[in-house]
């Protein structure tokens, strides 16, 4: 499917870079020296020497509890949803500069092409005494779309089709209990309905049908969460490694349609490869386990409906489903020009899913691409990232996204 280029897009993005130029204005002092030295050119600064006129403002502070407020358009492209737009608001503020934590609330507003849309609210709240961590993650969906049934052998032909309402409210509180280091705990809810799918007899229908009983479900419970993180730019990481741990008991009692408990376990590490070069090896591994009970369809694991709705570049969302999810991925990424405004990635990834419910984990499921990086915000370090991405049985496509993958 051809993305179209017009005047229309050109707009939004030279909308959106400048609006990235701005919010960098709020950066913090030594993080923002150093994205300065890794990238020295951004598209803005191509577009300021084409027209000769003066577009960047410079508002770069060295730090404070200054509150930036800042609306983004911009697009994405997927398999899974086509040609999408967005609007990004939020506010960034920081109540704690010597410790460096920055704080963020973000809103997308999204519409595909497939006539899908949702609203996302993500929240990083730092508050320095105590030294607490508030994570909030709030998603509005009504999104018809597609799932291939599930286990490693589930094709692409004859999908089916379905359509539902969703609702997600996560809400985490963090403790930091040593450098980079917290332990928390949270409510999960996770609530699907008007749900409604093909009634074509068939092996799909009859997996949904084990799953899903109902135009409904609920998945509702408590979590406990362990939590490490010492990377410097969270946008563009170059160096650090993050741990992310989080035990998932869903209880009838919290208003769950059935007990059933889950963990989450997930890896980042970046380091520079080759030691000498500012080329950077990224490594992520992202699981879920389903340790007792039976969740509903709609939760159960499923490529591209991770946290980050980011797992598995080279298939569509949902294209691989079962009881449990194992992941992997790494990611080579390098510049093409001195100045830093164009570089490129390699990617391979693997997943492993259950052959049916009660069977053990199947054959690993390979895939990979490459990509074209162009630097929006030098400050930030932020890339427009174009990918290609295959897979398995033909799969195939385009991925575009603004910000790192992982």
């Amino acid at each position: 499917m051809k993305i179209p280029v017009n005047k229309v897009w050109s707009t939004s993005l030279i909308i959106t870079i400048y609006s990235f130029q701005l919010i960098s204005g709020q950066s913090e002092g030594k993080e923002t020296r150093d994205s300065i030295r890794y990238a020295k050119k951004d598209i803005l600064d191509i577009f300021q020497s084409i027209t000769n006129r003066q577009l960047r403002k410079n508002t770069i502070q060295s730090g404070g509890k200054g509150l930036s407020f800042f609306i983004i358009p911009s697009f994405n492209y997927s398999i899974h949803t086509g040609l999408t737009g967005i609007i990004t608001t939020g506010a960034t503020f920081n109540p704690d500069p010597e410790r460096g934590k920055m704080s963020k609330i973000i809103t997308n507003w999204n519409y595909s092409q497939f006539h899908q849309y949702w609203i996302t609210t993500t929240s990083n709240i730092f508050l320095d005494k105590p030294e607490l961590h508030f994570f909030s993650d709030f998603r509005y969906y009504k999104f018809p779309t597609q799932t291939y049934g599930l286990g490693p052998q589930s094709t692409m032909s004859h999908p089916l089709q379905i359509d539902y309402s969703y609702l997600r409210l996560y809400q985490l509180v963090f403790r930091e209990i040593a450098a980079n280091l917290f332990i928390g705990m949270g409510y999960n809810l996770d609530y699907h309905w008007n749900i409604k799918v093909d009634t074509v007899i068939g092996n799909k229908l009859d997996q949904f049908v084990r799953y899903q009983q109902g135009n409904h479900s609920i998945s509702s419970g408590v979590s406990l969460n362990i939590l490490y993180d010492n990377r410097r730019n969270v946008i563009n990481p170059r160096n650090g490694t993050l741990v992310n741990i989080q035990i998932r008991p869903n209880m009838r009692f919290l208003g769950s349609d059935k007990n059933w408990n889950s963990v989450s376990m997930e890896f980042r590490h970046y380091l520079k490869f080759p030691v000498s070069s500012d080329n950077i090896l990224a490594i992520w591994s992202y699981n879920e386990i389903t340790i007792s009970g039976t969740p509903p369809y709609l939760d159960l694991p499923s490529i591209g409906w991770d946290d980050y709705s980011a797992t598995g570049r080279g298939y569509a969302i949902g294209r691989y489903t079962g009881r449990d999810l194992i992941y992997i991925e790494s990611e080579y990424r390098f510049s093409l020009t001195k100045n830093g405004l164009l570089g490129a990635v390699i990617f391979g990834n693997a997943e492993s899913i259950p052959e049916s419910p009660s069977s053990d984990l199947g054959p690993l499921i390979p895939g990979g691409g490459f990509g074209l990086r162009i630097k929006v915000n030098k400050f930030s370090d932020t890339n427009l990232c174009i990918d290609y991405g295959f897979g398995v049985r033909g799969s195939r496509g385009f991925f575009l996204n603004l910000g790192e993958v992982f």
